[in-house]
C-alpha cells in the first residue's frame, strides 16, 4: 500500500468518528478526531485509561496549533520557533483557553496538550485529515508504550477501526515527546524531559 493511500483510508476512517493506530514523530499512537467528543470516549476505553488523565492532540501547522487555543502566549512562539531549527526532541505544550475541541478532552483547568508534528507521515495525515489529532501512546494504560508496530498489544490492533500501514516494519528506538507547561502568566513547568 502506499503511503498516500494509507492517509487517505486513515482520513475516511477519522472523518466518519474512528479510531486508529498510526506512527508520530514518537511512538506509536492511538488516534482519532479531536473534536469528537464520543471518539475521544472510544479511546479512553480502547486505552483503558481514566478520562481525567489528559491525552495530547497532533496538529501539522502553527495555524492549526492557533485553531484550539484562545491565546497562545509569546513563549510558546518563541519555543515553538526554536524547535523548528534543530534537532531536538519533539515538544508537546500544555497550554491554557483550549477551544474548538471536544470538551471530554479538554483537562479540568481549560488546558489542552498539543504538539506540532514534523514527522512526515503524521504531518501529512494531520493537514489531510484539517483537524487536531488525538496522539495518545499505543498501549493500555499503565503498559509500556509501543515503540514500533511490533510493540502494539494484539488487544488494540483489535479495538480500532483502522491500522495504518507506513512504518510498520521500523525496528528503532522512539520514545515519548517532552512535555512543558506554559501558563498566560508566563510560568514555564517542565512535566517530562
Amino acid at each position: 500500500m502506499t503511503r498516500e493511500q494509507d492517509i487517505k483510508n486513515a482520513v475516511e476512517v477519522l472523518r466518519k468518528g474512528g479510531v486508529i493506530l498510526y506512527p508520530t514523530d514518537t511512538v506509536w499512537g492511538i488516534g482519532c478526531d479531536a473534536t469528537n467528543a464520543d471518539a475521544v470516549r472510544r479511546v479512553y476505553q480502547i486505552k483503558q485509561r481514566d478520562d481525567s488523565k489528559a491525552l495530547i492532540c497532533l496538529v501539522d501547522s502553527d495555524a492549526r496549533l492557533q485553531r484550539y487555543v484562545r491565546q497562545v502566549p509569546d513563549v510558546a512562539w518563541q519555543l515553538i520557533d526554536s524547535l523548528k531549527d534543530s534537532d531536538s526532541k519533539p515538544t508537546t505544550l500544555i497550554l491554557d483557553g483550549a477551544v474548538n475541541l471536544a470538551l471530554n478532552l479538554i483537562a479540568d483547568d481549560g488546558s489542552i496538550a498539543l504538539r506540532i508534528t514534523n514527522e512526515p507521515f503524521s504531518k501529512e495525515l494531520c493537514f489531510r485529515f484539517q483537524k487536531a489529532l488525538v496522539s495518545t501512546s499505543a498501549n493500555i494504560s499503565g503498559e509500556p508504550a509501543a515503540q514500533n508496530y511490533s510493540d502494539i498489544d494484539p488487544r488494540l490492533l483489535e479495538a480500532v477501526d483502522y491500522v495504518c500501514w507506513t512504518r510498520r516494519q521500523e525496528h528503532k528506538p522512539h520514545a515519548p515527546s517532552s512535555i512543558i507547561r506554559l501558563r498566560q502568566d508566563g510560568q514555564v513547568s517542565i512535566i517530562r524531559k
